[in-house]
């Protein structure tokens, strides 16, 4: 603040140094032998002869002096000059002399606590709040148009937040710089939650028993169905192709290969997976083998990423099929837990997810699987035909008949050249599939998935590349 004239003086209660009187009416005044200037005669308490003075009219003050009224003799006693500072403003406090009433609710570092909360709540700023979750987790809006600065504190009040969480509603202002809710997780936690700026919004400033981090992800399941690219066919006494390595963990179902339906992902709010869908295997237009496909995979922190082999390539001449997903016609070998080997000898078929190359007869492609995951019974991972006669011999589930393609986005392996057109079958492109409860699916997606939903899940279905953030 500004003034006019000489600024006020604020502070303690000062006792002058001792003056020692003589026939003079004027007086220095010092405090610990250094000139001191009161504001006014109205902050000084003299005592004279044992005799509070009256100010202004027994004495005056000018600067750094005291005038009394009247001359002064060496036989009078000055008892003490006693400065009470401003009295009309609130100068510097005294140590330990600041209570917590005197105190507006909601400064910055200072937490008034409230009641244990046994349900939902909105909190407010400054405020601590012991929640108890022993009957039922429940959600703490926080602050909707916070400062910064302003801070919550949120303790596990019986050790109870493992079993029943508390979630953290962000109410449209980020959490640690993202858009997503948290969770606190960890039993007798503890933390200081503190409003930073509206690019990282609320930040875990402390925290007491939080284990590897103070605001925890939500998290929740996922199944998925990842399928590879398959194998293009041989060209020329060529085989048929694998199909692309196929893994499913939706339900009971199966995975390619004969193995078992396998354990879903636990998918982190906020954290973003990388989805890669695997090409098919390119066509070949002179005398040679195929081509192997492409793989297809789930990658992302926290997760074990998961990739599907692309398919094996078609053989020529004997045993030269290509090992993949599902191994190629002409001794290709399959991946364990994602497809079956290719036929043995020329102008075998390729394996498929759901049996070997000629299991159906000589040069017949291996059948595929279905999965129900997108809400219906689809087949996907047959394996190409080799030389099962003109245009026939393709695996249910995408794979190529002899001479042509196999179905994109199956993971089909490629049927063998057979003088139709001018080439061999090429791989049929991959698949990955997410399904996910509704409640907790994001919305925030790349690489343009199709969106479903079936009961209460929501189904994504990548035809290309992407990602998809929890």
């Amino acid at each position: 603040m500004a003034y006019i004239g000489k600024q006020p003086v604020v502070g303690n209660f000062v006792k002058l140094d001792a003056i020692t009187t003589s026939a003079t009416a004027t007086y220095n005044l010092l405090n610990g032998g250094v000139a001191y200037f009161p504001q006014t005669a109205n902050n000084c308490i003299v005592s004279l002869n044992g005799v509070i003075q009256s100010p202004t009219s027994a004495y005056t003050i000018s600067g750094s002096t005291i005038v009394f009224s009247d001359a002064l003799t060496s036989s009078d006693t000055i008892d003490f000059i006693l400065v009470l500072g401003d009295v009309l403003s609130i100068g510097t406090p005294s140590d330990g002399t600041i209570t917590s009433a005197k105190l507006a609710s909601g400064v910055s570092g200072l937490i008034s606590w409230q009641s244990v909360q046994t349900t939902g709540f909105t909190a407010s700023a400054g405020k601590g709040y012991p929640c108890n979750t022993t009957s039922a987790a429940f959600t703490v809006t926080l602050p909707a148009s916070p400062s910064v600065g302003d801070q919550v504190l949120l303790l596990d009040y019986a050790g109870t937040f493992a079993t029943n969480n508390i979630t953290l509603e962000r109410n449209s202002n980020k959490i640690e710089g993202g858009t997503s809710n948290k969770l606190l997780t960890t039993n007798r936690e503890a933390v200081t939650i503190t409003y930073i700026d509206s690019t990282q919004g609320w930040v875990a400033s402390s925290g007491a028993n939080e284990g590897t981090q103070s605001i925890d992800p939500i998290t929740y399941s996922a199944d998925f169905l990842v399928i590879a690219g398959g194998g293009s066919g041989g060209y020329s006494n060529g085989s048929g192709a694998g199909a692309g390595g196929y893994r499913n963990s939706y339900s009971t179902e199966t995975s390619g290969g004969g193995g078992s339906s396998e354990a879903s992902l636990t998918f982190s709010t906020g954290t973003v997976y990388t989805i890669t869908v695997g090409a098919g295997g390119a066509a070949v237009s002179s005398i040679s083998v195929g081509n192997n496909g492409n793989d297809s995979s789930i990658s992302g922190t926290g997760i074990t990423t998961i990739t599907s082999i692309g398919g094996g390539r078609g053989g020529r001449l004997g045993s030269d099929g290509g090992n993949g997903g599902s191994g190629g016609g002409g001794d290709g070998l399959g991946t364990a837990n994602q497809g079956f080997n290719g036929g043995t000898g020329d102008g075998d078929g390729g394996g498929g997810a759901g049996e070997a190359g000629d299991t159906d007869g000589q040069g017949f492609g291996g059948d595929g699987l279905a999965s129900s995951i997108t809400g219906s019974s689809v087949e996907r991972g047959g394996g190409g035909a080799g030389d099962s006669g003109h245009g026939t011999g393709g695996g249910t589930g995408g794979g190529g008949n002899e001479g042509f393609s196999a179905t994109a986005n199956t993971g089909g392996g490629g049927g063998r050249y057979s003088g139709i057109g001018s080439s061999s079958g090429s791989g049929g492109s991959g698949v990955v599939i997410l399904r996910m409860p509704t409640a907790n699916y994001s919305g925030t997606t790349s690489g343009s998935p199709t969106v479903s939903t079936s009961g209460s899940d929501t189904i994504l279905v990548y035809n290309a590349s992407g990602s998809y953030t929890g």
